[in-house]
């Protein structure tokens, strides 16, 4: 049940990929809220999900938004940072 499941939910990931044009990279929570209806939506009656497993998977997705939270923010602070850099060695030069 699981791996159809699976694939269910690939197809659909390929289906948003086409429709939309982006990658994998740019699927956000709104797509993984998508993709989680699906599945919910296609599941056997009779043989649902393991709640573990689907509380597993929410917990990795909220895991990734949170690493890709702050490899933004570190990426700001780090222009920030050649700003200063930038800035401090004009002042000197001066």
């Amino acid at each position: 049940m699981i791996t159809s499941t699976t694939n269910q939910v690939a197809g659909a990931t390929n289906t948003a990929k086409a429709v939309s044009g982006r990658g994998m990279d740019a699927l956000g929570q709104g797509d993984f809220l998508r993709l989680l209806t699906v599945q919910m939506q296609q599941q056997d009656p009779f043989d649902p999900v393991d709640n573990k497993e689907m509380l597993a998977q929410m917990a990795q997705f909220s895991s990734l938004a949170g690493v890709s939270e702050t490899n933004a923010m570190l990426e700001r602070i780090a222009d920030k940072l050649d700003q200063l850099i930038e800035t401090t060695q004009s002042a000197s030069e001066l």
